[in-house]
């Protein structure tokens, strides 16, 4: 069990030569990193002294982002479906072989191959998106359980389409949403060792969100008040925060990234 005095230590920034070290001796797994978010989730950590895991279904990919995240002294790549049991204990075996420790787990792997009428989906297509973006994440959850260091923290990837009604990724929300009644529902049963908490974004400038700004990225960032869509390191800002001891009273919270788009109430 973590002290009520240890878990304050987390409301001080920690500082090295002027630079922020939240992370010096802690371990994270970041599931879908090979680019993107997750990819600026373990930039971000690595850049704080923290050390990572990134999965992915490629090995290649996998491979180079290593590399780009300073090698295999702070990081390492497991492939694999993020919906896979095996690959998730192989992930988690993997971490904990090369660093002996996990404390952070990132959950931002996400899929969304139902473009459309939620109403006229493929209940294949639904299943499968509920199965990678919800069902996988819990999963990864109750592993990694089983190795947590003390005071860890979970910090879920959901969207505002979880927030209300979105056209066109009616299916992808749902399932968003799911994620964030789980985030809820597992900060509550895993408090007071283990912190559960979400970011909730809006359209960000990453190839898998293309479909939403591709050909037409002007007018949809005109609808944003801050001007311009989210870029993966607001994201991987926010994610940083909420994993880090400097949000040691937060959990079971959703923080919503969106350039004040839904200020209008749009997505």
């Amino acid at each position: 069990m973590t002290s009520d005095s240890e878990r304050a230590r987390g409301m001080a920034f920690d500082l090295v030569d002027g630079t922020l070290r939240r992370f010096d001796g802690r371990v994270a797994i970041i599931t879908g990193a090979s680019r993107g978010i997750g990819l600026a989730v373990a930039q971000r950590l690595v850049a704080e002294g923290g050390r990572v895991c990134v999965t992915g279904r490629r090995a290649d990919a996998l491979e180079a982002a290593v590399g780009g995240l300073g090698g295999p002294d702070v990081a390492l790549g497991v492939a694999g479906a993020a919906d896979d049991t095996e690959h998730q204990d192989a992930a988690i075996s993997a971490a904990m072989d090369r660093f002996g420790r996990l404390d952070v787990l990132v959950n931002n792997t996400g899929i969304n191959p139902a473009f459309g009428s939620l109403f006229e989906a493929e209940a294949a297509a639904i299943r499968k998106i509920f199965e990678v973006n919800v069902l996988a994440a819990l999963s990864w959850v109750r592993k990694a359980s089983a190795v947590w260091a003390s005071d860890a923290a979970v910090v879920n990837v959901a969207s505002v389409a979880g927030l209300r009604p979105a056209e066109g990724i009616g299916a992808y929300g749902s399932s968003k949403a799911a994620l964030i009644q789980l985030t809820r529902q597992l900060a509550t049963e895993l408090a007071p060792d283990v912190r559960v908490n979400a970011v909730a974004p809006a359209v960000v400038r990453t190839r898998f969100a293309t479909p939403l700004f591709d050909g037409r990225e002007d007018r949809v960032a005109a609808g944003y008040p801050l001007g311009r869509l989210g870029l993966p390191e607001d994201v991987a800002a926010a994610v940083a925060f909420l994993a880090s001891r400097d949000a040691a009273w937060i959990t079971g919270q959703v923080l919503t990234l969106d350039g004040g788009r839904t200020l209008g109430g749009g997505v």
